[in-house]
């Protein structure tokens, strides 16, 4: 099951090679259900994607994530991620950093989240 789910997130990736330069992905098998993907997605703008995502197919969840986009600067221009802090907000854990600051977010899935870098790609050509 978990293979299945690694091969889905390399499925998100090739439908974006009109924006990808390229990409380097881990996988680590913990058991047939449970598995730990992490990578960098190479841009054509020069920017960055981090990606983590450590998956519980039992529960049908991911246990941690983490998605760091980075301008060609290596600066960040956003993450998300569910780490325990930030209990003020609606959604906790789940969150979004932005340069202003931190803001509720739903938990994001990595195809949204490469449609939402899709938009700062196109939009700065």
């Amino acid at each position: 099951m978990i293979k299945k789910y690694f091969k889905k997130i390399e499925k998100f990736l090739e439908r974006f090679t009109h924006i990808i330069e390229d990409y380097i992905i881990h996988k680590e098998i913990l058991s047939d259900n449970k598995g730990i993907i992490d990578g960098e997605v190479f841009f054509n703008n020069e920017s960055r994607l981090d990606f983590m995502e450590a998956v519980d197919m039992n529960k049908n969840e991911k246990n941690k994530y983490s998605y760091h986009y980075m301008n060609n600067n290596n600066e960040m221009v956003f993450r998300y991620d569910n780490a325990k802090h930030h209990r003020e907000l609606s959604t906790f854990p789940h969150h979004k950093h932005t340069k202003n600051g931190i803001i509720s977010s739903n938990e994001a899935k990595l195809d949204e989240v490469l449609s939402e870098i899709e938009k700062e790609v196109l939009k700065k050509k």
